[in-house]
């Protein structure tokens, strides 16, 4: 099975890659959709729905993980993100994707089995679960497969 994580964002969008079999996992691709700050928010909605259209057209997975907003003490930037969540759960759904949704504290807990698990920790848990040699870079994209890898334990 093929799963993509998505860690939601307007500026950035982490996608992470991963193949699933049995109790394995295994890294196929990942990285981030940006947008520019200076470019108005419906267009990079839409930058945002092709380029994940495009993804999904290429790897063709069979199941989606998204993570699920944290709270946020800035309501605008949640809106916005929000808003950047939506379409990518619209555009999944349109590609006919099953969604499974994941708060951080449910990804810390199934990546270092500590819900309260920091970043760094994080990090060094996708690298050691999906054998590579470095921290998946930039954090967007690390977070994203761990929202993968959190998939593939159901």
């Amino acid at each position: 099975m093929v799963i993509i994580g998505i860690d939601p964002g307007v500026a950035t969008t982490g996608y992470g890659l991963i193949k699933a079999e049995k109790n394995k996992v295994e890294l196929i691709d990942y990285g981030c959709i940006t947008t520019q700050a200076n470019t108005d928010h419906p267009a990079r909605l839409e930058k945002i729905a092709l380029e994940l259209e495009k993804i999904i057209k290429t790897y063709q997975p069979t199941k989606a993980a998204v993570e699920e907003l944290f709270f946020s003490n800035n309501v605008k930037t949640a809106l916005k993100v929000g808003e950047a969540r939506g379409v990518i759960l619209m555009t999944l759904i349109k590609n006919k994707v099953p969604v499974l949704e994941f708060t951080p504290l449910q990804v810390k807990q199934a990546i270092t089995s500590y819900g309260r698990a920091d970043k760094k920790q994080m990090q060094s848990m996708v690298k050691i679960i999906l054998n590579l040699k470095e921290i998946p870079k930039p954090d967007d994209a690390a977070d994203a497969l761990a929202v993968a890898i959190t998939c593939s334990n159901l």
